[in-house]
């Protein structure tokens, strides 16, 4: 696969848990995405990946920035750089912005490190919520909850409001909320026709350098970057009720396997399988 993009064109430029960046000397305002089939938990990449998790991550990105009416980077018109068919299914060519520094949460159910820190203070992100919440339970409305993008290898902090603004400015810090509450809403919406709630999300946003405009970015409301649940399950209230369309059946496993010292143990083929089965499942039902 190096040799292929090389011989196009493309250099590697950095390499993300879970995706490859490329650019093209020829093509500097453009960059090439590239998601592997890896698979990281606790802050490690494991062994084995997940067969086809890329292309179905790339397939729903796409999917999801069809529907929402709101600019994004995907790069569309001619004289665009030839993309190797051996990524194709699992790429992006997309234009380069300049990001902000803030991943941009939306909440519309209590899970997660927010009900974490809900315990511990009743409130997210300095959010006051209503007394006596439990895991799972639906917000009274959902709440934007930023986190500062810290540099490689370092944790995503959790912030208020007010930081990002001190991040971002005000405009900018207004701009980024109000925009992930509102695609947050209408993908909340087209999940909840297709039977599967949307609990929570993350959203990246980049400005375009040739017109200054707010673009969304990276991938958008995939299993990696968002919790759906069954909305039948959720309703029925039973012990599956927050089983969620993503890699947790590996981080349950892995929490049951493995104390978080050395190196992680090997996925076994079953668990493997039952992650790849539950990409698949959210993908059908969302674009079906």
């Amino acid at each position: 696969m190096t040799d292929a993009l090389a011989e196009l064109g493309w250099q590697h430029a950095y390499s993300g848990k879970v995706r490859e960046l490329y650019e093209h000397a020829a093509h500097p305002a453009l960059m090439l995405v590239i998601a592997s089939d890896r698979v990281s938990a606790f802050d490690h990449v494991l062994e084995p990946g997940i067969p086809g998790k890329g292309a179905l991550l790339t397939e729903l990105s796409r999917w999801w920035f069809e529907q929402l009416d709101v600019p994004n980077h995907l790069a569309a018109g001619d004289d665009l750089p030839e993309v190797p068919t051996e990524v194709a299914d699992r790429a992006m060519l997309v234009r380069r912005l300049d990001m902000h520094p803030v991943e941009c949460v939306v909440r519309g159910y209590l899970s997660g490190s927010g009900w974490v820190e809900y315990q511990a203070t009743q409130s997210v992100c300095g959010i006051p919520l209503p007394a006596g919440l439990r895991d799972g339970d639906r917000l009274p409305e959902p709440i934007y909850t930023p986190a500062w993008k810290a540099p490689m290898g370092e944790h995503d902090e959790n912030i208020t409001f007010e930081r990002s603004v001190e991040l971002v400015g005000a405009p900018v810090a207004a701009a980024l909320r109000d925009a992930s509450l509102a695609i947050f809403a209408r993908a909340s919406s087209l999940a909840a026709s297709r039977g599967v709630i949307l609990a929570d999300t993350k959203f990246e946003f980049g400005t375009d350098p040739a017109t200054g405009v707010l673009t969304l970015a990276d991938e958008v409301l995939t299993s990696d970057s968002s919790r759906y649940w069954d909305a039948e399950l959720y309703a029925a209230g039973g012990p599956d009720r927050l089983a969620s369309f993503d890699k947790q059946i590996v981080r349950n496993w892995l929490a049951s396997n493995w104390d978080r010292t050395g190196t992680p143990p090997t996925l076994p083929p079953e668990i493997v399988e039952r992650t790849a089965a539950r990409y698949r499942e959210l993908l059908a039902r969302l674009t079906a």
